[in-house]
């Protein structure tokens, strides 16, 4: 029932706000450059891994010696902005329609986290990853790696169909406020390390 209420909410959603989409990758292209799209290797369920696509909410602007300049000095006024309103995460519809994600489940980090899990950590690739989750409707990065991994592991414990409503109703909630959003609204912000 989940995959099917995926598909067909995913198929919906981009028909209604493709005019939203097209205007958007074409913002992106002029404002930030090419390629539209920022793709990267994500562990999905069961930790296997799959292509991750957003909208680039960042320039590729280097320092004099070559090297890629840090998060905050390439994300312009304009990748905040997509990422305060999510609209850089409406290519991840792809990534459901496709199978790779699902619309609500633990968000897909960095392949590197892998080995620095606890092994209760590591339920969160027990589900299908989704655009949106428990832990982006208590806080999303603005709150300790600690409690979005537990955020993470209660919804892989307790997810059902209803749960799954209340956090899209949420998650439509909290994007209107722009509520639990840092400035960088980035993972990159502060990486996770493990554990002492």
């Amino acid at each position: 029932m989940k995959r099917i209420f995926d598909l067909f909410i995913s198929v919906f959603a981009l028909i209604i706000l493709f005019p939203i989409v097209l205007s958007t990758a074409i913002l992106v292209r002029i404002k930030l450059g090419s390629p539209i799209l920022f793709t990267q290797q994500r562990p999905g369920l069961h930790g296997n891994l799959f292509k991750m696509m957003k909208f680039r909410t960042m320039l590729d602007a280097v320092d004099k010696n070559g090297e890629q300049l840090p998060d905050e000095q390439r994300l312009t006024s304009f990748g905040v902005f997509l990422r305060s309103t999510s609209l850089d995460e409406l290519p991840g519809l792809l990534n459901v329609i496709k199978g790779d994600m699902s619309l609500v489940g633990p968000r897909p980090l960095l392949v590197e986290y892998l080995p620095l899990y606890s092994k209760t950590e590591s339920q969160r690739h027990n589900v299908r990853p989704g655009i949106t989750g428990w832990a982006q409707v208590n806080g999303r990065n603005t709150v300790s790696w600690e409690q979005r991994f537990s955020y993470d592991v209660w919804y892989v414990e307790n997810h059902s169909f209803w749960i799954d409503i209340k956090i899209l109703f949420l998650t439509i909630k909290k994007v209107f406020v722009r509520d639990g959003i840092s400035h960088l609204a980035s993972e990159a912000e502060s990486r996770f390390k493990g554990h002492k």
